[in-house]
């Protein structure tokens, strides 16, 4: 249930991270981020970013590319990281578990498209465009609770 979007655009991976460890202090058990955009649009760094934020301790933030699903301990919850990339059913995110993980932990999704109808109606979504000058666009959207939590951030 999309109600609310927002554009915004990083010039430097930097500008990146910093967005995603704002984004991260406004996070809860139960929220879903499913990042959207082709390969090399920043999906990783952002995600990497807002984990590596959230985390007690310094951790190595590997992509998941392989494992498809890595899993933190937060402060609060724990945090999943899934790349679903090499999916091929949806059926095959909830033998990963998934679908409990969306319930009580903080998910960040790349490529949730593979999901299909398991996609919350809940999650924020957010989309990332390399552009020519290697800047990247953001397009977020979500419902209205995310706009109203997002909104001095986009």
């Amino acid at each position: 249930m999309a109600n609310a979007r927002f554009e915004t655009r990083f010039f430097t991976p930097e500008d990146t991270s910093r967005f995603a460890r704002a984004m991260g202090e406004r996070l809860h058990p139960g929220d879903v981020i499913l990042l959207e955009g082709g390969i090399g649009a920043g999906k990783t760094h952002f995600a990497r970013s807002l984990i590596q934020s959230l985390l007690p301790e310094p951790e190595d933030v590997p992509s998941p590319t392989f494992t498809l699903v890595q899993v933190y301990d937060g402060p609060d919850c724990e945090i999943w990281h899934a790349d679903l990339y090499r999916l091929t059913d949806p059926n095959e995110a909830i033998e990963l578990g998934l679908e409990d993980a969306f319930q009580d932990a903080i998910c960040l999704v790349e490529w949730p498209d593979r999901l299909s109808d398991l996609t919350p109606q809940n999650a924020l979504t957010l989309s990332f465009s390399a552009l020519p000058d290697d800047s990247r666009e953001l397009v977020a959207t979500g419902s209205d609770e995310w706009a109203e939590r997002l909104k001095d951030l986009l």
